[in-house]
């Protein structure tokens, strides 16, 4: 898979953007601030429709579209080849009146080949993978941080993931609501009925995938992590659900968690769904009280360590960023795994974190894949074999021009 053309309308810096994309390397330098990382992020977004840097999708409209023009659009239009086939994905950010009050609402929307989609329909069309330094919080970060990292792996995989994503959060937050009001009003439990099968069908597949993906994460991670240290670490990942979905059903005390995937990838989606259906049941008076669910994928940990230390807690930054790195390889082996298609890389001022080993081995993965991206501040991080082998282009206040 590769990205044969990437155009930009009033996008974060640029009010208009047009470039032409060979299939291998091309490698973005320049200043801080002047559009490098922006051009990933919008390569990214075709991938995950969310940002990987902004709180907010507002923020990524221009800045200089004039306030009084009602509504403003920003657009991002991707071509690419997968498989032989070529594709259009456009993605537009619109920003309109919402009455006649003054305030404004904002949507974004997506077509692919011309044809509106919805976004759950499109997540694996276009697949990227980004190294960013900030990613590291996925082990300093909270739980949501790693439980994002391993939603956006997914959505990108399995299908029908973001479906199920998206459906568990709208069936979490309408129980939550009448979990508030039984609290504050009363009245039968089994009005939660409807809203935990919902939860419970959705959340086993969302357990499901997670369980699978990780399985195979470990060992692909595993693999690069030892060829980074040299055999000295041993990269384990540990899933914490917030309840143990190895429970049986014979009324055995159930575990306080799965701490070894293998033993969790034997059980099936049902299996789940049964478990978790139980689970909600034998809380509802500890939620009722709560005003909120406290068991299911939405409470679900993931740790990282390294020789049996934690990473999150314990771990120095060398031991992180290798980690990252280990994790970056896997998955896009992984991708290529369950797609077929080798993913488009994105190396967003990586290479300043790295000592020569890790530069050298990062730069090796960029032999693999078809297509990569990658910014620097400071060519000279790079060895001039590499810098005469790929292209070169300089990016200065939002202009792109391609170096010889």
């Amino acid at each position: 898979m590769h990205l044969t053309r990437l155009s930009l309308t009033n996008f974060r810096i640029f009010s208009r953007l047009e470039l032409d994309f060979p299939r291998r390397v091309i490698l973005f330098h320049g200043a801080n601030a002047q559009g490098k990382t922006t051009i990933l992020e919008a390569v990214s977004f075709m991938a995950l429709f969310t940002s990987f840097s902004a709180s907010s999708d507002r923020q990524l409209l221009n800045f200089n579209l004039p306030e009084a023009e009602p509504i403003k659009v920003g657009r991002i239009v991707g071509e690419f080849e997968r498989g032989g086939r070529k594709n259009t994905l456009e993605v537009r950010l619109i920003q309109e009146p919402n009455g006649g009050n003054g305030s404004t609402r904002f949507r974004k929307e997506a077509l692919l080949n011309g044809v509106n989609r919805r976004f759950s329909e499109l997540y694996g069309q276009f697949n990227a993978v980004s190294f960013l330094p900030q990613m590291a919080k996925i082990f300093e970060g909270g739980p949501s941080d790693r439980r994002r990292y391993l939603d956006e792996i997914l959505c990108q995989i399995e299908p029908g993931y973001s479906k199920h994503l998206l459906r568990y959060n709208q069936a979490m937050t309408r129980r939550n609501a009448l979990l508030k009001r039984l609290g504050e009003f009363g009245g039968p439990p089994d009005q939660l009925d409807y809203w935990d099968g919902m939860l419970a069908e959705h959340g086993a597949h969302l357990m499901r995938g997670r369980i699978s993906v990780l399985t195979q994460l470990e060992e692909l991670a595993r693999q690069s992590h030892e060829q980074l240290t040299q055999g000295g670490e041993i990269l384990r990942l540990e899933y914490q659900p917030s309840f143990d979905p190895t429970r049986v059903l014979s009324g055995q005390i159930a575990l306080p968690g799965v701490q070894r995937l293998a033993e969790a990838s034997a059980i099936g989606t049902k299996e789940i769904e049964t478990c978790f259906l139980i689970e909600l049941i034998q809380h509802r008076k500890d939620d009722i009280m709560r005003g909120s669910t406290s068991s299911g994928p939405h409470r679900d940990e993931l740790r990282f360590l390294a020789n049996q230390v934690d990473l999150g807690d314990y771990g120095s930054r060398g031991q992180m960023r290798t980690a990252l790195l280990s994790l970056k390889f896997a998955e896009v082996d992984l991708m290529k795994q369950r797609s077929g298609e080798w993913p488009v890389l994105l190396l967003d001022e990586v290479m300043a974190e790295l000592d020569p080993v890790r530069r050298a081995a990062l730069l090796g993965l960029l032999d693999k894949v078809e297509q990569a991206f990658v910014t620097t501040t400071d060519l000279e991080m790079f060895e001039p074999g590499f810098l005469a082998q790929h292209e070169v282009w300089k990016v200065q206040r939002g202009v792109v021009t391609k170096e010889t």
